[in-house]
Order: structure tokens, then C-alpha cells, then sequence
């Protein structure tokens, strides 16, 4: 049964029921009322009869029909107001919680319920507004991600056809005799290894990209000295960059015992990430890049620098967002998931550090992050953590 009809027949029983009551019991009382009326109003004949006069049974027959009609005004008039009362209190707002959940069914998440009221329509419509925020963030945390996928899936198809193609070219070139000689050979395939290394870095970003967002990074803390580790990763890199013509320069000013909690194989990534970074957007003859060491007391500060084109100021702090990218056109030489430097701020953050840029644009881009220095306790011995 509707709230409607349901108000309606309250109204209809508030008046009936009571009504047909009054009735029922006026009619059961009045022979006793009158034989009571009569008793004050009566002449006493000379034999001791009682007699009851015409004018005072007409009396009362109008005394009681005056007290049925004011009875009924008076429950019309409750049943009235009672009525109007729970159609603006409940029904009405019922009904616009109702259409409310009808916008929602139909994906308008904007449709907004207030109200003053402090019992329980009023919790209800503030639970249907969280409900409606929640609703509606999740929507857009949705489509956000799912335009972030499309994204990534663009990026990463635009930069697997460049390094693809090239190989091709140079294998139909070995295949076709064009690399003739010994040294057209070695060119070709080094051209082809480090294209297969390039393609190789995408799909490890695709990779690590899924894992972060499912917070599944799997690490392999250890303690590692700073100079050991960095000085390996500077001669490991060293050699890619020799080839490309970028000077590599390496400074560390840490004492040769400091130590960090890492992982080697995620912190060389960090490194790689963000020297990748530079060589993509190296726009110099001869390039450079610097990585320094340096000692925070409490923590080490490691520094990669470039002379690169660099980053608008504007730009700067957005530079490790997912998918955030200074080039506006997808078709730059560059290219790039757009990913690399946000896996790097997800790791170093993992490790309890932070990072940030400077630079300055035209001139170079600086990376700095900070870890913790890791600190022996007496007696401790030299397990891995």
C-alpha cells in the first residue's frame, strides 16, 4: 500500500472510527440520560408520579446533536492537520528521495538533496549526499583511470613502433647485404641491441606501472654502502652514455662506510629512470650529466643533473604525476609513457625518502632525492635486513 493511501485512510478511520463510537455510545446512554434529566425537571403529582415535560426532551435532543456535530468538526479538523502534517514531514520528502535515486539510477550525480531538518529525514538526506559524493568521485576516479590506460596504452604502442621499426629497417638492411663490411655490421647490430633495450624498458614500465597500482612493488631491502653502490651504478651507466656522446661526471663526498637500507635492484631503477630522462631530452651537442653524493647528516642527498632543455617552472612540480607530460604534442621525437619519473617518486618514497626538481628551462634539470643513512646499533651483526 502507498504512503498515500496509506495517509488517506488514516485520515478517513481518525474521523470515522471515533465518530461512529460517539454515536454508538450517545445512542446506548440516552434513555439513562434522560430518566437522570428528568428526575431534576419533573412535576410531582398529587398520586407521586413522575412526568417528563415535551419542551426538556427537545432540549436534550439538541444538546446531543450540537455535541455530535462539534465532535466531527472538531476531528475533521485533527485529521486535517494531522494529514497535512505527514505529507510535508514524510511523504513529500520521501518522494524527493525518490527522484533523487531515480537521478543516480540514470548516472546524474550532480542532483543535491538539502535540508535543515535534524531528525531522521534530515540524517537520511545527509546520508544520501555522501552517498551521492561517494558515488560520484568514484565515477570520476574511474574514468579518470580508464582515460590514464587509454593513455598509457597509446604512449606505450607510440614508442614501441619507433624502436620496432628501426629494427626492422636494419635487419632487412643485414638481410638485403647492406651492412657489407665488418664495421656496418657491428654499427647495425649495436643499433639493434639497444632497440631491443629500449623496447625492453617499456614493457618493465608497463609492468611496474600495474604493480603500483595495486601497491605490489615487491622489494628486497638490504644494507648497501652508498659509495660501493652508486660508483657501480655510475660505471654500469657510464658505458650507454659513452656511446650516445653525453660526459658522465661522478662525485661523491660521503664517508666510505655510510651506509642506507635499500633495495639494489629498485634503486638502480630510480637511477636509470631518471637518466633516461635526461638522454630523452638531452638538446645539446655535448651533453653532460652529473651525479653527486652528498652527506645530509642524517641522510644522503643524491643529485642528477643535465644541460639538458630542462622544465618551465610551471611545470616543475608536476613532473612525477602519472602521465604528466611537459610536451604537448604526442608526436615529439621524445616520446615517452609518460610514467618513468612517478614509478621513481613511488620507489624513493617506499624507501622512506623524497624527492623533488629544480632547474631551469633551457638550461637543465636537476633530480634530487634524500634517504636516511642507516645507523649500526652495538652488537649488531651483519645479516642483511
Amino acid at each position: 500500500m502507498k504512503l498515500k493511501t496509506r495517509s488517506k485512510l488514516t485520515f478517513v478511520l481518525i474521523v470515522v472510527i471515533p465518530l461512529l463510537l460517539s454515536v454508538v455510545t450517545v445512542m446506548a446512554v440516552k434513555p439513562i440520560v434522560i430518566k437522570e434529566v428528568a428526575l431534576q425537571m419533573v412535576e410531582k403529582t398529587e398520586d407521586g408520579l413522575f412526568t417528563i415535560s415535551l419542551q426538556d426532551e427537545e432540549a436534550f435532543r439538541r444538546i446531543v446533536t450540537d455535541t455530535c456535530v462539534a465532535i466531527f468538526i472538531i476531528l475533521v479538523f485533527t485529521a486535517l492537520m494531522l494529514t497535512i502534517w505527514i505529507n510535508k514531514s514524510i511523504i513529500d520528502p520521501i518522494n524527493q528521495l525518490n527522484v533523487a535515486m531515480t537521478k543516480i539510477k540514470d548516472g546524474n550525480f550532480d542532483y543535491r538533496l538539502e535540508t535543515d531538518s535534524k531528525g531522521e529525514i534530515g540524517e537520511l538526506y545527509r546520508n544520501y549526499e555522501d552517498m551521492r559524493l561517494r558515488l560520484k568521485e568514484s565515477t570520476e576516479e574511474k574514468m579518470a583511470h580508464e582515460a590514464r590506460n587509454r593513455e598509457l596504452i597509446s604512449n606505450i604502442s607510440h614508442d614501441l613502433k619507433t624502436p620496432i621499426t628501426a629494427v626492422k629497417g636494419y635487419v632487412e638492411g643485414i638481410m638485403d647485404g647492406v651492412a657489407d663490411t665488418p664495421e656496418k655490421m657491428d654499427k647495425y647490430i649495436k643499433t639493434i641491441y639497444n632497440k631491443a633495450n629500449d623496447m625492453d624498458r617499456l614493457i618493465n614500465e608497463l609492468t611496474i606501472y600495474s604493480k603500483i597500482d595495486s601497491n605490489r612493488i615487491p622489494y628486497d631491502f638490504h644494507r648497501i654502502n652508498v659509495a660501493d653502490y652508486f660508483g657501480d651504478c655510475v660505471e654500469e651507466v657510464g658505458i650507454d652514455l659513452e656511446s650516445k656522446n653525453i660526459r658522465l661526471n661522478y662525485s661523491n663526498i660521503v664517508s666510505p662506510d655510510t651506509k642506507v637500507i635499500a633495495d639494489p635492484e629498485q634503486m638502480k631503477r630510480v637511477v636509470n629512470n631518471i637518466i633516461s630522462n635526461s638522454v630523452k631530452y638531452m638538446d645539446k651537442p655535448n651533453g653532460e650529466i652529473d651525479i653527486r653524493i652528498l652527506d645530509e647528516v642524517d641522510s644522503i642527498r643524491v643529485e642528477i643533473e643535465d644541460n639538458g632543455k630542462g622544465i618551465a617552472q610551471k611545470d616543475l612540480p608536476n613532473i612525477f604525476d602519472r602521465f604528466y607530460r611537459t610536451d604537448a604534442s604526442r608526436n615529439s621525437a621524445q616520446g615517452g609513457s609518460g610514467i618513468g619519473l612517478s614509478i621513481v617518486k613511488k620507489i624513493i618514497e617506499d624507501h622512506g625518502g623524497y624527492i623533488w626538481a629544480t632547474g631551469k628551462e633551457g638550461e637543465g634539470t636537476c633530480i634530487h632525492f634524500v634517504l636516511r643513512k642507516y645507523k649500526e646499533t652495538k652488537g649488531e651483526d651483519d645479516i642483511d635486513e
